[in-house]
Formats: structure tokens, C-alpha cells, sequence
């Protein structure tokens, strides 16, 4: 493809020898500098189209130094932005452009100084670039590079009208490339292209086949009480490396976390309301090994980019079929083989026949034998006091020793602490309901006498 030099470098360091499907059709048409709508699997090589395309392009276009932010990369989620911009940092290590990530949930202060200093190449989620929009320390219109990904995940998270504003102030279609990547090609992603594209070329690959064939699929049934006992027993047999837990809850990955950790795993949960930073961080330590199980929602399943994860579990069958194709997806990435296990109960059962019916076949069913099942081992639970119940005061108070009924923990009646007002009883009622008060009933009497 007639590659710079220094792009070339940065491939073999990231160990890229030949082209998946998507990067085979779709290069040679970016690297003209035509505009594209494609349209692939999750993980099938799509950040690599659009990072190359604009190296190349920037390496070959002297005409465009001086300028700030040429290129924008816009993403649904913090952690497909960060990906995006250590792909970027990868591939373009021999090339002299600087790369800058822009994402809510931190602070600004780090962030405004990279694009003071003239990042080339900005790496954003919708909202907080809006934000550097509106304060006029993001200026659009140098932009010569607009990417979109995973523009249907943008649909599904309401950012439509975020993008429009985003578009709507960047130079007109005519004066920059716009390169658009979504697993699905809807019409309403479509209609976004036509308003804001040049006659963009779609490239589709396999429409028939949302999942890599690399991935190979399994579904069990089993009880609702016997689930995590199969979870433990596929974990022991299948001698899993890295695996990436998927539930329908924030609370049930937490408690799922809790009790793979009480049972010897390394396992931790992420989910959508963590503070940024530990987001960051739990990714971090899940990339590094120190960290081999992470339990996640379906907030994180497009978020989560991750080499070498052995296993995708579905804990809990998703509510939504889309969701099934985007968990999987994180496993067999860039042509490696991975396991997608699906643990169906009694109440998963209702969501399955919508996702068998998205991918156009059944899930292979696999019955597990008894022994497959390994016990949870017993957790020790301190009980903790009851509220309203003091623990009873030993030894001697400060003034000398406690006697009588107060030693016994007891008040005489009436008697309140020291200094304080003895309560008045309240007058009791009857005990029919409806009736007035014995002291009511008594003056009433003396009315009438």
C-alpha cells in the first residue's frame, strides 16, 4: 500500500503482517482520501484503518503543518477513546505527531494543557469536547480528519444530537475526510453520512455474520441456585487465562466479584458508576495479569478493549440481542481464536430466542456432567450488633460502682438520667379502637353531671 517508512516501524512493533478483511478493502480507499462508511464484526481491525489512514495522509501532506487538531477521533465511551489514542501512540511512534485523549469523569486541568501545546491528533467522547467547544480551548476548524466509530453504540447512548453539534461547526465535507466505522450500517446511521459526508463508499463485510468465526460459542442450561457452582467448575476446566464476566446488574457484578474473590480468584467488578480513576485503574491491572477475572455490565461491553482475553462469559443472558453480539466481540480479536459460554436459567431463557434469532443459528448446547459443579466453600460472616442495643458497660463507671438495677442495666420507672426531667406517662387508650381516651371518657362524665 505504499506505507511511509516510519509507519512500517510502527507496525512490526505491533506485530501487524497482514491485512484482516475490513483494513484489506477499506485502505485503499482512505489512503486515496475517499470518504467511507464501513461496516464490520467487533474486534475484526477497524481502529487500524482509520489510525494508518491518517499518518499516511498527514505524513504526505506538508501543506497542512502549523495547523493544531487536524485530526478528530470521536467515541462513545472513556475507555474506547483510551484504546484508541494507545493504538494511535503504537502505530505512530516513529512519526512526529502528538496525540491527545479527551473524556469526562477527570479533571480538565491536564487535558486543556495537551491541546494548548497542539495535539495532532485529538481522541474525544462527545460530551467533554462539546465542553472544550463551548469555552473555545477546542477550535474545530482545523480539522482536515474526522473519524466516527462505533456510530450505532452513539445512536444507543442518545450522543445524536451531540454529534450533529459536533459536525455542524467543523469545516464543510468538502475540506476534510470523514471516515464513519459501525458494526451495523442502520438507516438512521446512513442518514447521517448523507448530510454530513462526501458521498461516503460503503464497505461492508459478512452482513451475514455478526461474529468472527473465530469465536467459538456455548450455551448451558442450568438452575438459577446451581449457577455459580457451574461458573466455578468451567473456571477449573477450562483453565482460563484472562476472563471478562458479563451480568445484566451493577449489584449482581459486585456480589459476583465478592464471592469469586472468597473463593481464591483474582476477580473485581467495573461497572458504569465508578469514579473514572478507578475505571482506569481496574482496566490497568486487568491488562498488567494482576487481575485475571473482571466481572462487568453491559455499560462497559463496548469499552472494554483487551488483548489476549481467553473467555467471555455471559453470566446473565442480555436483555437486548445487540448486547450478546458487542460481549462476545471482546475475545477473538485480531484474528486469535476465543470462548463466548452462555449460562442460561430458568429466567434467562426469555432473552435467548431473540439472540439466537439476531445471530440466524442456535447456540451450541453442551449438558454438564455432575462433576462439573464444584461447591462454594462455607464464608465466615461476623454478626454485626443489633441497632438500638447497646452493648452492656463493664467494669466500674468513672464515679465509682454501679449498684442495684442500674449494675443490672436497669431504670427505675420514672427515674431519667442524671439532670434530666422525669417524661410524663401518656394516658392510656382504650382498648377498642374508636373509642375516646379514659381521661376523655371522664370528663365527658363530669359534662354531664
Amino acid at each position: 500500500m505504499n506505507l511511509r517508512e516510519e509507519i512500517l516501524k510502527g507496525l512490526r512493533d505491533a506485530g501487524f503482517e497482514r491485512c484482516t478483511p475490513i483494513q484489506d478493502k477499506t485502505l485503499p480507499l482512505t489512503l486515496s482520501g475517499r470518504d467511507v462508511a464501513a461496516q464490520a464484526q467487533t474486534g475484526s481491525g477497524k481502529t487500524a484503518v482509520f489510525v494508518l489512514t491518517i499518518l499516511q495522509r498527514l505524513l504526505s501532506q506538508p501543506g497542512l503543518e502549523g495547523h493544531k487538531s487536524r485530526a478528530l477521533i470521536v467515541a462513545p465511551t472513556r475507555e474506547l477513546a483510551l484504546q484508541i489514542h494507545e493504538d494511535a501512540r503504537l502505530l505512530g511512534r516513529y512519526c512526529p505527531f502528538t496525540t491527545a485523549v479527551i473524556y469526562g469523569g477527570v479533571g480538565y486541568e491536564k487535558q486543556i494543557e495537551k491541546l494548548r501545546q497542539g495535539a495532532d491528533m485529538v481522541v474525544a467522547t462527545p460530551g467533554r469536547l462539546i465542553d472544550l467547544m463551548k469555552q473555545g480551548i477546542f477550535k474545530p476548524d482545523d480539522v482536515s480528519f474526522l473519524v466516527i466509530d462505533e456510530a450505532d453504540r452513539m445512536f444507543d447512548m442518545g450522543f445524536v444530537k451531540d454529534l450533529r453539534y459536533i459536525m455542524r461547526r467543523l469545516p464543510p465535507y468538502n475540506r476534510r475526510q470523514s471516515m464513519l466505522f459501525s458494526a451495523t450500517l442502520s438507516p438512521r446511521v446512513l442518514e447521517l453520512t448523507y448530510e454530513f459526508m462526501n458521498a461516503p463508499e460503503e464497505v461492508v463485510i459478512n452482513p451475514e455474520e455478526l461474529v468472527v468465526g473465530t469465536v467459538e460459542q456455548t450455551l448451558y442450561h442450568v438452575g438459577r441456585a446451581e449457577k455459580f457452582s457451574l461458573l466455578l467448575g468451567l473456571l477449573k476446566r477450562e483453565a482460563a487465562e484472562r476472563v471478562l464476566i458479563f451480568t445484566n446488574t451493577k449489584i449482581q457484578a459486585a456480589r459476583l466479584a465478592d464471592r469469586l474473590h472468597a473463593c481464591g480468584y483474582e476477580a473485581t467488578a467495573i461497572t458504569g458508576d465508578l469514579p473514572q480513576k478507578n475505571r482506569v485503574k481496574i482496566l490497568g491491572k486487568f491488562k498488567d495479569g494482576s487481575v485475571t477475572i473482571l466481572v462487568a455490565t453491559d455499560v462497559a461491553s463496548r469499552g472494554i478493549h483487551v488483548e489476549d482475553i481467553s473467555h467471555v462469559i455471559n453470566y446473565d443472558v442480555p436483555q437486548d440481542p445487540e448486547e450478546y453480539i458487542h460481549r462476545i466481540g471482546r475475545t477473538a480479536r485480531a484474528g486469535k481464536r476465543g470462548r463466548a459460554i452462555t449460562l442460561a436459567s430458568e429466567d434467562d431463557v426469555y432473552h435467548l430466542e431473540a439472540v439466537e434469532k439476531l445471530l440466524g443459528e442456535k447456540i451450541p448446547v453442551v449438558w454438564p456432567e455432575e462433576d462439573w459443579f464444584v461447591k462454594e466453600p462455607p464464608r465466615k460472616r461476623e454478626r454485626a450488633p443489633r441497632p438500638g442495643k447497646p452493648k452492656p458497660r463493664q467494669g466500674k463507671s468513672p464515679k465509682g460502682t454501679a449498684t442495684g438495677e442500674a449494675a443490672r442495666g436497669k431504670t427505675p420507672p420514672g427515674a431519667g438520667a442524671k439532670g434530666e426531667p422525669k417524661r410524663r406517662r401518656r394516658p392510656k387508650r382504650s382498648s377498642k379502637p374508636g373509642e375516646p381516651r379514659r381521661d376523655e371518657r371522664r370528663k365527658s362524665q363530669e359534662t354531664v353531671e
